[in-house]
């Protein structure tokens, strides 16, 4: 996918990379309704003047019966949370992997677990100012770089489509695989803002097309949906490396730092199948629902 839009690029990442969090912040959401809505009832209740023996009985019941899908809701929401623990630890192993065997073509990354970035230190892949092509030296560190990520993706893939790489189709593949791969381009802070949006993206495409070129059997690599994991996202220069934090800096530091900004990163997005677990999730509240209408009728009947 080859994505052109800024605003657009930085939304679907958001999407992607928070998507196990929106979906455990959903159901603890959930969880505190429905216990507020229990304390409200509850406090109506307390309220009434004429309430027999069996009716307290009635709603107490009801109450428990609540009380214990709010239980297998919290289970859920721990069964979630593992799930997402689990991915962090996989992309972990992933960016690792990496980083090794890169080293050991002659290239020094730095890796982000929590955000499971991929950065090439030193000139690894480096840019003119207000340009976008790869250098020789860009073009030779590119072919590293595609080399080791074929070698190494396809252990962390839901499919791919091509018969040779063998790892594809391994029977030991980890519970999260990858959903997306961003090549993410980078600019200084040089120049007009409107043109560092399209800079940055345009050397994002400049390296997604060599690093195809040279290993197409990159683009046989398929998340669960059965798309390219490869994609390619732009950030201008609103993600720079920090500055020095001693306020004192020489010309030629500035000017190792503004190059060192003209830069490409990889940025690794987990999947993990919730289909099920959500389903279930859904029918779970459905039922609490139901149960919360009994007890609603049952205080306004009082």
């Amino acid at each position: 996918m080859l994505a052109f839009d800024d605003d657009t690029n930085h939304k679907i990442e958001e999407e992607e990379e928070n998507y196990f969090v929106s979906m455990t912040d959903m159901m603890v959401g959930i969880l505190f309704i429905f216990i507020i809505m229990l304390m409200v009832f509850a406090l109506q209740f307390q309220q009434q003047t004429d309430t027999s023996e069996s009716q307290i009985e009635e709603v107490l019941k009801r109450v428990e019966e609540v009380a214990s899908q709010l239980k297998v809701l919290r289970d859920q929401i721990d069964s979630e949370l593992a799930s997402l623990n689990q991915s962090q630890k996989e992309r972990t192993a992933l960016l690792n992997d990496l980083k090794d065997e890169l080293k050991a073509v002659g290239l020094e990354v730095q890796i982000d677990p929590e955000n499971g970035v991929l950065r090439l230190t030193d000139n690894a892949i480096r840019f003119d100012s207000d340009k976008s092509g790869l250098n020789s030296a860009a073009s030779e560190n590119v072919s590293k770089l595609a080399q080791v990520l074929l070698h190494v993706l396809p252990k962390y893939v839901r499919s791919c489509d091509d018969a040779d790489l063998v790892d594809c189709n391994s029977a030991n593949k980890p519970s999260s695989t990858i959903d997306t791969v961003f090549i993410e381009g980078h600019t200084d802070k040089t120049g007009a803002d409107e043109r560092n949006w399209v800079l940055s993206t345009e050397r994002a495409v400049s390296t997604y097309r060599a690093i195809t070129t040279l290993q197409p059997g990159l683009r046989h690599l398929k998340n669960r949906g059965e798309k390219e994991i490869l994609s390619v996202s732009g950030y201008s220069s609103t993600r720079p490396i920090p500055e020095s934090t001693d306020g004192i800096e020489s010309d030629e530091a500035r000017r190792n730092r503004l190059a060192s900004n003209r830069r490409i990163d990889m940025r690794f997005v987990m999947e993990v199948d919730n289909s099920v677990r959500l389903n279930e999730v859904l029918e779970l509240t459905g039922a609490m629902e139901k149960q919360i209408e009994i007890l609603r009728r049952e205080v306004i009947a009082k």
